[in-house]
């Protein structure tokens, strides 16, 4: 059977950083994938550690190779794939456990020709957020091609390994990497393959840890007229891209942005050394986990693996909308449609401070995503009441009334805003993933006997909590 997906990593003395690239592949959420490992020629133990990857997995497939190249690199694992999709890295980089899952996710969702994420930039122990398209939901390739107008230079359209694609598009128009030029070459492929793509989505959830920077042509040995004569020809590939997008008129009135490339590409596509903002440790940009309670005994260990399991999933959602990992949960907690009769009560069902939670519905308040009221409800007396009442007599002999206070019923009201509908679907897809991850390996009978004896805690709980 053919897998979903193939990764292609090129390779090149890369013993420093080439186990902790593949360990992210094949720890992935996602099984369904080959791995190719196409050693270019190297001179150090990079060939020796991908026989030993391949021999502990059948899904990767080594290939050794004279050194000709990134670009050849690519192209002979391009042959040889067999996946419906193709994903790339580049071996001193990694990935999230969930990036493959994410990716293809998205494709099959969407029924994408190309999804693009934001990634992670990371210099040192220091790490930061990029990403470009804000736009939620499916774009066509104009829409597409006008963002990548706006940043023509940018890391996030120019390179492959934070993209999936369709192999049958590469296929089917014969594409391949040009191995003639080392400057952009990545950015010639993605405008040859972006002309016969229809449908492009953007995920806005960082997947990939970019660590390499390349050296200026000048650093490479690139004679300045060969330096010329590359851009150049990059800028009529560029050039003509457009032209093919747009028609005649069109065109013309955006002429000037797409010539802006020659100004960005004076940069020549490097990645500037300093952080973007938003700068954090590296190992702090996720949901941290504690390794000894994940693999501990006991009831606090327990319940410690599953709160955290649930964050993992809820944390895409957050880096999705733009939102803090404690507004994510609060979202769903009030997505339950429980009543809540104070601030407090609010705090120690979705497990926060009441600091903590006064900031949080501050900052969805803020967002327009909740209303929060006091809500004053008179209620009637109940005739246990009325009769208490009507034994109170003062010595007037009139009935005693009772304060209004006790006439009234004081509760929280938390409304969930139009502008939280868009969220709600992706909280249900954090729960399925929640569940499946559990659930793993269960047969129908077993779910069956865990959900009839889930019934049965439950009621045993509250015959305890519910005095």
């Amino acid at each position: 059977m053919k897998p979903m997906v193939s990764i292609i990593v090129p390779v090149y003395n890369a013993e420093k950083y080439l186990r902790r690239c593949v360990d992210s592949i094949v720890r992935q959420e996602y099984k369904d994938f080959e791995l190719f490992l196409v050693n270019d020629g190297s001179t150090d133990s990079s060939g020796a550690i991908c026989d030993e990857y391949a021999a502990s997995d059948s899904r990767i497939h080594v290939i050794h190779k004279e050194n000709t190249g990134v670009s050849d690199t690519r192209n002979l694992a391009l042959d040889q794939a067999q996946g419906t999709y193709l994903q790339f890295l580049d071996s001193d980089d990694w990935i999230t456990p969930d990036a493959t899952r994410l990716l293809v996710r998205a494709a099959t969702e969407h029924n994408c020709d190309m999804v693009i994420a934001d990634f992670y930039r990371v210099v040192g122990e220091r790490v930061s957020h990029k990403g470009d398209i804000e736009e939620d939901g499916v774009l066509t390739r104009e829409e597409f091609s006008e963002h990548m107008m706006e940043n023509p230079a940018d890391f996030y359209y120019g390179v492959l390994w934070n993209k999936l694609y369709r192999r049958d598009i590469v296929e089917k128009y014969k594409l391949r990497m040009d191995s003639s030029i080392n400057w952009c070459e990545d950015f010639l492929f993605n405008l040859e393959y972006i002309i016969h793509a229809q449908v492009f989505y953007a995920l806005q959830a960082p997947i990939y840890y970019y660590v390499k920077t390349k050296g200026s042509l000048a650093s490479q040995g690139v004679s300045i007229s060969n330096t010329v004569r590359m851009k150049l020809m990059v800028f009529e590939y560029y050039n003509e891209f457009y032209k093919n997008v747009y028609d005649e008129k069109d065109y013309e009135k955006k002429r000037l942005m797409v010539y802006r490339f020659l100004i960005d590409a004076a940069g020549d596509g490097s990645v500037p050394p300093a952080l973007l903002p938003g700068v954090s440790k590296l190992g702090n940009e996720r949901t941290n986990v504690y390794s000894e309670a994940i693999s501990g005994e006991g009831i606090v260990s327990e319940t410690y693996r599953s709160r955290k399991l649930l964050e993992h999933y809820l944390e895409v959602v957050a880096l999705r909308n733009g939102l803090s990992l404690h507004d994510i949960s609060l979202l769903l907690c009030l997505s339950q449609a429980h009543t809540f009769a104070s601030l407090k009560e609010l705090a120690d069902f979705a497990g926060m401070s009441k600091n903590t939670l006064s900031r949080t519905l501050q900052r969805l308040s803020a967002k327009d995503l909740v209303k929060v009221t006091d809500v004053r409800e008179k209620v009637a007396r109940t005739s246990a009441e009325k009769q208490t009442a009507k034994a109170s007599r003062n010595d007037s002999g009139r009935a005693f009334e009772k304060p209004s206070r006790r006439l009234t019923k004081k509760y929280l009201k938390v409304e969930l805003l139009p502008a939280a509908d868009a969220i709600l679907p992706d909280l249900a897809t954090a729960q399925n993933d929640f569940d499946a991850a559990r659930f793993d390996g269960f047969s129908e009978e077993d779910l069956v006997q865990y959900a009839r004896l889930s019934e049965k805690i439950k009621e045993n709980t509250q015959k305890i909590l519910g005095h």
